[in-house]
């Protein structure tokens, strides 16, 4: 069983605020690596060589710019995927759970990939508008800046091709949810020991473990649908793509008959790397973010401790506090003038 627990002294605007940091911060550092891992899945000459030269080729055809290519898009969409995610998330949750608040293991999982399916869906025009400024050349682009990119799409391709391969999103959701609970329903023979007792540490150990199992088993899918979202008769070599294909199965078709079965995993090792300082920073900028949220409505004494702040009841949520603390304030002032009058 698992509990779903939620700091509550922190109020809604307060988490979403921390986990759109936490992100942005994140994507932005780890960026580089995005950009190999999806030029390798769509195909590009630049990936032909290996991982290592990889980069080098980016730095010597498209400059330092060509690492960050893309990462506007992803940035802008990380705020509603979460809002989406977290939001359905919680709905589904609360179906689920009994009268002390647990929930199952798989159920959760479940419902996470559910709300993942509907933040993917509002979303999914800015996933395509990332992966069409990653694959063209920023000397010489074909798109200016994210919004220029999805009009020129819809304007040139349809509404379709802003969800084109959406349909692998919801095929790829089943082997990550797959791998996610396999990972999880197996750490207490891992560790040797119950869940509850797992440190911090340990959490980003599962954490890390888990994404690299569901994303390893989920990965030909991503890949087939990056070369979907980046095929266009209207770019420059098809968009690069390194087969031409007609359809979500041809292509599959396609990859495996002229690249070979494994070339469906192409990038999977700078999606690897990325898995540990990605959420490493994830964890850590969340927690700072939180630290200072939580310095803000008083429930520790400084920004750069846990330590909490004396005669504070931690219980309370961060409106009940502020509501006690003008309470006792203005009962406090009231004894004052009182005891101003008594001796006058």
């Amino acid at each position: 069983m698992a509990s779903v627990k939620k700091d509550n002294r922190l109020t809604s605007s307060q988490s979403f605020m921390c986990v759109g940091f936490a992100g942005v911060f994140s994507k932005t550092v780890t960026s580089p690596l995005e950009v190999v891992k999806i030029k390798s899945q769509v195909g590009t000459f630049h990936c032909k060589k290996g991982f290592w030269q990889s980069f080098l080729l980016i730095y010597q055809n498209e400059g330092i710019r060509g690492f960050w290519k893309g990462n506007l898009a992803s940035c802008l969409r990380l705020f509603p995927y979460t809002a989406v995610h977290l939001t359905t998330y919680k709905k589904l949750v609360h179906l689920h759970m009994d009268e002390l608040g647990f929930i199952s293991q798989w159920r959760a999982i479940f419902a996470g990939g559910l709300a993942g399916i509907a933040a993917a869906l509002t979303t999914y025009p800015l996933e395509v508008a990332e992966t069409r400024l990653i694959i063209q050349n920023c000397r010489q682009p074909t798109y200016v800046g994210v919004a220029h990119t999805l009009s020129k799409i819809y304007r040139n391709e349809g509404l379709l091709a802003l969800y084109r391969g959406f349909s692998l999103t919801l095929l790829g959701a089943f082997p990550f949810s797959i791998g996610c609970y396999a990972v999880y329903m197996n750490l207490d023979k891992l560790w040797q020991e119950p869940p509850f007792r797992f440190t911090p540490l340990q959490n980003f150990i599962n954490g890390c473990l888990a994404a690299g199992v569901a994303q390893t088993l989920s990965y030909p899918f991503e890949t087939v649908k990056r070369k979907m979202q980046a095929q266009s008769a209207r770019l420059p070599h098809f968009g690069g793509v390194d087969v031409h294909f007609s359809g979500m199965m041809d292509c599959f078709i396609q990859v495996v008959k002229n690249k070979g079965v494994l070339s469906l995993w192409n990038g999977l090792t700078a999606n690897t790397i990325k898995i540990v300082p990605y959420f490493g920073l994830l964890f850590t900028c969340f927690e700072m973010c939180k630290q200072g949220c939580l310095y803000r409505n008083g429930y520790i004494v400084s920004p750069l401790s846990y330590k909490l702040a004396p005669g504070v009841d931690q219980s309370l949520g961060p409106y009940e506090l502020e509501d006690a603390k003008r309470y006792l304030k203005n009962r406090d002032f009231g004894s004052g003038e009182s005891s101003f009058r008594n001796r006058w």
